[in-house]
């Protein structure tokens, strides 16, 4: 039951509605609840995502980047035996930062009939991979039981989709499912700076060659399947026919996809935030077959890799097949390059939701997002909200403040915001890190919810 303070617990002995009536004369209608960070679990190395079970009973799955998928009741408890557990498939990860490891987690969207859920992770290197390059990155089909959908199919693992990565880093990796029923998978440039490389980048950058599915947002068929593939190719895919690019590659030019997600409401946006190299973080909103401009720009700006701290002045404004790049929505300053600005919120974006849940109205419509930390040594993230262009606004412009948090004002959190997740409900969770590591126990997951 709600508190009243004591000098409205008068009103409580008078009919309901002639009290609203006296409270709302008074002193107008109760403001929106704060939005807070509720701690749900803790113990986690890494935590990166974070789906519902979809089976009614509130219980959540969390993928740990360290190689563990958990299960948590509604309360937040942990069950002690892993609902999945892939550390014997990993690639060895690094014992400081990594961008390896478990990177995703999905549901099929027909998951209560078909059990079926997939999880990205990187392992060793298959054969046949350059023989310098680092790992392979699969995306992989596992079911779960008929009878319990917490128990996951021994040995049910289907490989989907592998990918041959020259590097650790730029790895991304994050999955989802569209309003379509397709799986759509990002992926980071291949590593190194500036997308520049003897081992395994183009010259042009594997942001814009379309003969590799680096530095691309992915989309196939999990349902169907293809000549010598595990997946099949949805026929409006802007290459289906694979004469001009890789038929999996639905969007391209991105740096380091750090988050995707579909708005559940709306007119379903795809909306990916990719990571800077040296100036810009940014927002993009995805269409088919759209050029987002890596390594040819970053931000807004012309890119140029051997001066990336310098916009140049005659950088193209189209791809090699003349259409135009496509803006952000949004761009700030990384804290790397310009630390006075005051939009400078950190060093590394971290992909969100748009909010469609029902605990706080105030965020309905609205892009929660974050930024990683400013500072790669300790955690110093910083939640953020999104508001998008109204009807009759300047198009394509959205703006962004610090979301002011009970207990945390200014919004920042004081750790490394690792992901942000959605569940059935489209309620939001802040996943983070006291440690830039994937490994150790001081990962938390938080509800965010009214304070």
């Amino acid at each position: 039951m709600k508190h009243f303070p004591k000098r409205l617990r008068p009103l409580l002995t008078i009919p309901l509605a002639a009290a609203v009536l006296m409270i709302s004369g008074a002193r107008g209608a109760d403001p929106d609840p704060q939005p807070g960070l509720q701690l749900l679990a803790e113990g986690f190395a890494a935590p990166i995502a974070a789906a519902s079970l979809d089976d009614g009973s509130g219980r959540l799955l969390v993928a740990d980047q360290a190689g563990v998928v958990h299960l948590l009741d509604r309360e937040g408890h942990r069950v002690e035996t892993p609902f999945l557990d892939l550390r014997d498939r990993l690639v060895k990860l690094n014992p400081g930062m990594d961008e390896r490891g478990i990177t995703g987690l999905a549901l099929h969207p027909k998951f209560k009939a078909n059990h079926r859920f997939y999880v990205a992770y990187n392992t060793a290197k298959r054969p046949g991979a350059p023989a310098d390059w680092d790992n392979t990155q699969r995306v992989s089909e596992f079911r779960v039981s008929e009878q319990d959908a917490a128990v996951v199919v021994p040995a049910s693992e289907r490989v989907i989709l592998e990918i041959d990565k020259p590097d650790w880093n730029h790895n991304s990796g994050r999955i989802a499912f569209g309003p379509e029923g397709y799986l759509y998978v990002t992926e980071g440039d291949g590593g190194a700076p500036n997308d520049v490389g003897s081992r395994g980048h183009a010259p042009e950058g594997n942001g814009q060659n379309l003969d590799t599915l680096l530095g691309k947002i992915l989309r196939i068929d999990v349902d169907g399947t293809g000549p010598g593939t595990a997946y099949g190719i949805p026929r409006d895919n802007p290459y289906a026919d694979g004469k001009k690019g890789r038929p999996e590659i639905y969007a391209y030019g991105l740096r380091n996809p750090w988050g995707i997600s579909f708005d559940r409401g709306g007119s379903h946006d795809l909306i990916v935030t990719d990571v800077g190299q040296e100036r810009w973080e940014e927002i993009n909103v995805i269409v088919k077959g759209g050029n987002y401009g890596w390594r040819m720009r970053e931000g807004h700006d012309g890119f140029d890799p051997k001066n990336p701290k310098t916009s140049p002045t005659n950088a193209p404004a189209v791809g090699a097949d003349g259409r135009p790049f496509i803006d952000p929505v949004f761009v700030y300053p990384t804290f790397r390059g310009l630390k006075g600005d005051p939009q400078s919120f950190g060093v590394s974006i971290t992909g969100g939701h748009v909010y469609r849940g029902r605990a706080l109205p105030q965020l309905v419509g609205k892009y929660v997002f974050a930024d990683w930390s400013r500072n790669m040594g300790f955690g110093d993230g910083i939640l953020l909200v999104a508001t998008r262009p109204a009807a009759g606004g300047t198009p394509g412009k959205w703006t962004v403040e610090p979301l002011s948090l009970k207990d945390h004002p200014d919004g920042r959190v004081k750790a490394f915001i690792w992901a942000l997740a959605e569940d059935g409900a489209g309620e939001l969770y802040v996943l983070t890190n006291g440690a830039n590591l994937v490994s150790g126990t001081r990962g938390k997951i938080h509800r965010l919810a009214p304070m």
